[in-house]
């Protein structure tokens, strides 16, 4: 099975990162989409400034490809400061966590992604960073340890999960701003693909935006992967300019549907109706009939099937709904079995 999926928010390589990177917006103004999160990050912003200080601890959580780590970059560049960025992973020892905070300037930004994932002992060494600025670290061993404590720029700490309930009550209670990012509505992811094409120098028609934003799983990222690919169709295909019938050929031959729908989406739909016959699923048995990750499931596949009401969570397990037989072509209720 392909590691990575066209339709998966993560990044393929560096080439692609550095592409990507370009297509980011710079200033909240530029940010498209999540008004509520960009109108009050504006408010705090515009106040830190005015008062002189750093902004304020910030947390930002929901699914992958939403622009948590775009809006951390933005933030840096409103406050007119530095950004470090790490991942939670990345950070193995208090040492690490240590030599990070460190190495900031009065004000700069630290953007740690995926921070449900540090280590107790790492979390730990941050609270007092986080609080007071300050930094304990112990000296030696045994009986001649000893601890001192450094003091720390005034920094902005900007954490990023897709698993925002995984997080320690402590670390989660330690941000003084806190956003949820929502799946992108079709019109924003329209205007998305529009600026994209703009900056890649691409001639694309609306409607063709509108059917590459159809298809991407309200996620920008997804968005603008599918249009460089529709983009390498018309420039061997067409004339290089994005029409409508370009972009259906292409997306069709990506197998993404018109829901946005691929392979292991439909599979797994598949599997709950057909396979489990529409009975609640646990989460460890769809995973494994699917031979996929169960984070890849809760985390790329679960949030946009529940936000189009395909699935649902219960008590037993995942359940179909009555769209997902209607999608797939199956009667709602109808006892379906394999041989059918």
């Amino acid at each position: 099975m392909e590691e990575n999926k066209l339709i998966s928010p993560e990044l393929e390589n560096s080439g692609e990162e550095r592409l990507e990177n370009t297509l980011r917006p710079k200033t909240l103004d530029e940010y498209i989409g999540q008004n509520k999160v960009k109108e009050n990050m504006k408010i705090y912003i515009e106040a830190a400034k005015k008062r002189g200080e750093p902004l304020d601890h910030c947390l930002f959580y929901g699914p992958p490809g939403l622009g948590k780590t775009t809006l951390s970059n933005i933030i840096s560049n409103e406050m007119n400061s530095n950004i470090k960025i790490t991942s939670g992973p990345a950070i193995e020892k208090p040492g690490d966590l240590a030599a990070l905070l460190t190495n900031l300037a009065e004000f700069d930004v630290l953007f740690i992604d995926e921070i449900h994932r540090l280590s107790k002992s790492v979390e730990e060494i941050l609270y007092p960073a986080l609080e007071d600025f300050t930094l304990d670290i112990i000296i030696g061993k045994g009986p001649s340890a000893r601890s001192i404590r450094l003091d720390l720029p005034k920094f902005t700490l900007i954490g990023a999960t897709t698993k925002a309930g995984s997080l320690t009550t402590p670390l989660r209670d330690r941000f003084g701003i806190v956003h949820r990012l929502e799946l992108y509505s079709t019109e924003d992811l329209t205007t998305i693909i529009k600026r994209s094409s703009g900056i890649l120098g691409v001639k694309i028609e609306e409607n063709s935006a509108i059917e590459i934003a159809r298809r991407s799983r309200g996620t920008p990222r997804i968005a603008n992967r599918l249009l460089k690919r529709v983009r390498d169709y018309a420039s061997v295909l067409g004339d290089g300019n994005i029409n409508l019938k370009i972009t259906k050929h292409a997306l069709n031959k990506l197998e993404i549907d018109e829901l946005g729908l691929d392979e292991i989406d439909r599979k797994m739909l598949e599997t709950m109706i057909v396979q489990y016959s529409g009975r609640p699923v646990g989460i460890e048995t769809l995973a494994t009939t699917l031979g996929e990750e169960i984070d890849t499931i809760e985390d790329v596949y679960e949030p946009y099937l529940m936000q189009i009401g395909f699935i649902s969570r219960t008590p037993r397990g995942r359940v179909p709904l009555p769209p997902a037989y209607a999608h797939l072509g199956y009667k709602y209720g109808e006892n379906i079995n394999i041989e059918e």
